[in-house]
């Protein structure tokens, strides 16, 4: 499953957005704690409750900002293509080489467990109903196209303002255990058999193996163009 998932979302093609997004949604994180925590005024209950409101609502808009400028369209009038269901969070398409994916936000209470099940969500993951095993007798059952998945973040609960574990999951369309799921310094990591691709520039030469810049030995005077030749000194005695 993780080589079918990596071939909708290629490492090597999306690099960047999860690049992007790790680091926008850790700052969105650590922002709306200082927000509730200087400006507030609430007691620590009151102030934690609003904070995991406002954290989730400003990684949301950070999370569309960088789909957006990555190419990521938002589902028009937030219908699931090829279907009726509607999303109402920020869920956005990609595809590549004619193979879409729907990547959608969500929180998880604890890193690799599942996030709380709403419409949004589960109108997402009836993409991967192909994906789960079942059966089909008659062939008619919808066919592989778009998946859906899910960037997830867990809080940690140790340091205020901090995320824990930020992954990348495909759910099954029964909602109930992943398909798919890895840590996003592990799906990063495992790019290794994509070959960079070649520079348009020659290779420099290598260095001595030490490493330093060795000059050499002798140096010679520069001498102008114009400065007369040793030749033209002697003819001119002559």
């Amino acid at each position: 499953m993780g080589d079918f998932v990596k071939t909708r979302f290629p490492v090597a093609i999306y690099r960047g957005l999860i690049i992007d997004l790790e680091d926008r949604l850790r700052g969105e994180a650590l922002k709306a704690h200082r927000m509730i925590q200087d400006h507030s005024g609430l007691d620590t209950r009151r102030a934690r409750r609003l904070e995991g409101m406002s954290r989730f609502h400003m990684m949301e808009k950070g999370f569309q900002e960088v789909c957006e400028l990555h190419g990521g369209a938002l589902l028009d009038g937030g219908i699931i293509p090829g279907s009726d269901f509607k999303v109402f969070q920020p869920f956005m398409r990609f595809e590549h080489e004619g193979q879409g994916f729907i990547l959608g936000l969500a929180a998880m209470p604890e890193p690799s467990k599942l996030p709380v099940k709403n419409k949004s969500r589960k109108a997402g993951v009836t993409l991967n109903y192909k994906l789960s095993p079942h059966f089909d007798f008659d062939g008619t059952a919808p066919q592989i196209g778009d998946i859906c998945i899910l960037f997830l973040f867990a809080r940690d609960p140790e340091q205020a303002g901090k995320i824990k574990e930020l992954a990348i999951g495909l759910i099954d369309s029964d909602y109930e255990q992943y398909l798919f799921y890895e840590r996003i310094d592990q799906y990063l990591a495992d790019d290794g058999d994509v070959s960079e691709p070649s520079s348009p520039f020659s290779t420099p030469p290598a260095l001595p193996a030490s490493g330093a810049v060795r000059l050499k030995r002798t140096m010679k005077l520069f001498v102008p163009p114009e400065a007369p030749s040793v030749d033209d000194e002697q003819d001119g005695k002559a």
